[in-house]
C-alpha cells in the first residue's frame, strides 16, 4: 500500500468542518468516516456540511460523533449529500463565509470532490485565509498530481462487469457493441475500462475519432474469426457522438449496438481499494492541518501519500499519458 506520512502537530484545532461536493464517488463515506474518526481521535469536534458548498454558504452543518458514521464505510454515495454552488463563485459570497465559519467556531475545512470543488477549497483560502485540505473525490481520475481519486476504482469494476455481460451477447449475435463510459473531458475510465475489457477501440476527448481506422481493426477482428467486437467510448462533450459513430458503422456494414452505461457508474458499493484510499486520505488530512498546513491536497504519488498545492491543481491538467494509450492500441491490435 502507500506510505503514510507521519506530519508533526503543531497547532490545536478545536472544531473542523468536512463536506462532499460536486459528483458523487464511491468511497467518499469512507473518506468521511476516517476524517471524523480521526479528527475525534485527536480531540477535535467534527461538523458534518450538508450539500457541499450550498451548505457551506447557508451554514447548514451538525456535529458528528463516532455514532454519526457507523456502518457507512460500505455504502455508495454520501451521507453529507452533494450539490454545486453558483452563489460560492462569488468572492464575497465566499468572505461572508469564512467568517460565518470562524463565528461558529470552525477553524478549518475539509473538501472532498473533483477538480471544480478543489478550486473553491483554493479560492477561499487565497482570499479569506480560512484553511482548507482537499481530498480528490471523483471517479474521473482527471486532478492533476494524484495517481488516484476516491471511486475511480469502483467505477471501472463497475463499468466492466457490465461489458462483460454486453460481450456475451456481441459475441452470440456477432455484433458490435459501442459502449459510453463516463468522462466528459477525461480519457481514464475509457482507457481502463478498453484495456481490461478487451476494446478493440477505445476513443476518448482530445483524440479526434479515425472513423478508417475503426473500420480496419473491426476487419481484422473478423479475418481472425473473432466475431463480436467492442469499442469504448468515453462520454465527451457531444451527447450524440455515440449514437453517431452507431449509426456510420451500421451504414458501413457493421452491425452495431449501442449501450450507454450512464450514472449507474457512480453508484455501488465502494471496492475495498477505494475504500483503503479515502481512509488512508482522510485520515491523513487531519493530521495534515494539525500540523499547520493546508491550502493543499492529499493525494498518492509513486508508493506514497503526498500533498499537492491546490494552486498547482488549478494552474494543471491530468491527461491520460501516452504510454498507456499506446498499451490500449497495441493490446487492441
Amino acid at each position: 500500500m502507500w506510505k503514510i506520512p507521519s506530519p508533526k502537530r503543531c497547532r490545536d484545532l478545536k472544531r473542523l468542518a468536512v463536506l462532499t461536493s460536486g459528483g458523487d464517488a464511491p468511497g467518499m463515506n469512507a473518506a468521511i468516516r476516517a476524517v471524523a474518526r480521526t479528527a475525534l481521535a485527536r480531540g477535535v469536534e467534527v461538523y458534518g456540511v450538508s450539500k457541499g458548498y450550498s451548505g457551506l454558504v447557508n451554514g447548514d452543518w451538525q456535529c458528528m460523533d463516532r455514532t454519526s458514521v457507523a456502518n457507512i464505510l460500505q455504502t455508495g454515495g454520501t451521507i453529507l449529500k452533494t450539490d454545486r454552488s453558483d452563489a460560492f463563485r462569488d468572492p464575497q459570497v465566499r468572505a461572508d463565509t469564512a467568517e460565518r465559519l470562524r463565528a461558529a467556531g470552525i477553524e478549518a475545512l475539509v473538501v472532498i470532490g473533483g477538480d471544480g470543488s478543489l478550486t473553491g477549497a483554493h479560492r477561499l483560502e487565497e482570499e479569506t485565509g480560512f484553511p482548507v485540505i482537499g481530498l480528490p473525490g471523483t471517479i474521473d481520475n482527471d486532478i492533476f498530481g494524484t495517481e488516484d481519486t476516491i471511486g475511480f476504482d469502483t467505477a471501472v469494476n463497475t463499468a466492466l462487469e457490465s461489458i462483460d455481460k454486453l460481450r456475451d451477447t456481441a459475441t452470440s449475435h456477432e455484433r458490435v457493441f459501442v459502449v459510453e463510459v463516463m468522462g466528459r473531458s477525461s480519457g481514464f475510465i475509457a482507457t481502463s475500462v478498453g484495456i481490461a475489457g478487451g476494446a478493440e477501440n477505445i476513443i476518448m476527448p482530445g483524440h479526434p475519432i479515425d472513423f478508417q481506422l475503426i473500420c480496419e481493426r473491426l476487419n481484422d477482428s473478423l479475418r481472425r474469426r473473432k466475431f463480436s467486437s467492442l469499442i469504448v467510448i468515453a462520454e465527451g462533450e457531444d451527447p450524440q457522438l455515440t449514437s453517431q459513430l452507431t449509426h456510420d458503422l451500421g451504414v458501413a456494414g457493421y452491425p452495431a449496438r449501442a449501450c450507454i452505461l450512464g450514472h449507474v457508474q457512480r453508484g455501488g458499493s465502494p471496492t475495498g481499494h477505494d475504500r483503503v484510499l479515502a481512509s488512508y486520505l482522510g485520515s491523513v488530512a487531519v493530521d495534515y492541518l494539525l500540523a499547520g498546513t493546508s491550502n493543499v491536497m492529499v493525494g498518492v504519488r509513486k508508493a506514497e501519500v503526498v500533498t499537492v498545492p491546490l494552486q498547482d491543481i488549478v494552474s494543471n491538467k491530468k491527461v491520460v499519458p501516452d504510454e498507456l494509450i499506446d498499451l490500449a492500441q497495441i493490446l487492441a491490435t
